[in-house]
């Protein structure tokens, strides 16, 4: 069986992402399908993205061939994404419905859209709710995971607001937590992205999530300074694959939250909430201090009183003294 990946909102990178980091499944279990994303390169059973912006479409299609991608091995459609007029994705035979092992989406943050009473009725949002008019990350997020296979992973980056904002966005937060689909939230530095300076998160989902707890990552302090952007190495990346993949538990990196804990909180997923970034207050011993103070004092005055003897040997004025 070979991989078939589905890219809903494709920037110019996305696709080439998608196809040079997916690889063949035969021999993973489904909980190491994400691991799978973004390991080296093998042949895929399927490339599928869609883009509404001309030049970006173009420019992913562009970047697939000249990253030696045939035009067989791909399919990018100029569409809207969120008004679904995909004809290959608006199959309605449950059935014959296009599904996928692997959607990767990086969406534009928190973009107006409009949510008609049609969309209201359609299948990819009915059982959840319609995302709010200001913020579509949530419509982009219920797209993609609908085409997921039933042992499929997705990863979609969204800005942290979705984590914790109320209203519409907090319904469907809550039942995608309720119904056991929220797998990881990985927090991410601020300032990686060219088109915004702002913190982001990787929300992980799956369908049929064996372990009842969300693991939540704090990868926030964890990079390389860049004089414009900050950057990710290969050991930070690393080291967040490895966390995910054996749910490892890290004092202020990482920690597996059960519901009952995520309930308490109202369903908000703010990573601060779970794992804490303070740095712990360090004891002072009020005695030692006092010593070492009077120790300093003394040290100034015998200090003071040799450099006034050699003022006063040429004849100039000396320094001040505490008598």
């Amino acid at each position: 069986m070979k991989i078939k990946a589905l890219a809903p909102r494709c920037d110019r990178d996305g696709m080439t992402l998608a196809y040079k980091n997916s690889r063949r499944l035969d021999d993973l279990p489904p909980d190491d399908r994400w691991r799978a994303v973004v390991a080296p390169p093998q042949p895929t059973g399927g490339i599928y993205g869609q883009e509404k912006n001309i030049t970006t479409y173009n420019l992913a299609r562009m970047n697939m061939l000249l990253h030696g991608v045939k035009d067989t091995e791909f399919e990018i459609y100029h569409g809207d994404t969120l008004t679904n007029d995909w004809d290959i994705l608006r199959e309605p035979n449950p059935a014959k419905k296009p599904a996928f092992d692997a959607i990767v989406a990086n969406p534009p943050f928190s973009c107006r859209w409009e949510p008609t009473d049609a969309l209201d009725d359609d299948v990819r949002f009915k059982n959840y709710g319609l995302a709010p008019k200001s913020a579509a990350d949530f419509a982009f997020l219920l797209h993609g995971f609908h085409f997921l296979k039933d042992e499929g992973v997705m990863a979609i980056i969204l800005p942290h607001g979705v984590l914790f904002r109320g209203g519409a966005e907090e319904r469907i937060r809550t039942k995608l937590l309720k119904d056991g689909h929220i797998d990881t939230v990985i927090g991410l530095p601020a300032n990686l992205f060219y088109s915004t300076g702002i913190p982001v998160c990787i929300l992980v989902l799956k369908k049929c999530k064996k372990p009842d707890d969300v693991l939540f990552i704090n990868a926030a302090e964890h990079f390389v300074k860049g004089k414009r952007q900050n950057q990710l190495t290969d050991e930070h990346i690393a080291k967040i694959i490895d966390t995910y993949q054996f749910r490892r538990e890290e004092d202020r990196y990482s920690k597996s939250v059960g519901m009952e804990r995520i309930a308490e909180e109202g369903y908000n997923l703010n990573i601060s909430r779970y794992i804490s970034t303070a740095e712990q207050e360090i004891a002072i011993n009020l005695a030692a201090t006092h010593d070492e103070l009077i120790k300093i004092e003394k040290q100034i005055q015998e200090s003071t009183a040799k450099h006034n003897a050699f003022l006063k040997e040429l004849g100039l004025s000396i320094l001040p003294t505490a008598d």
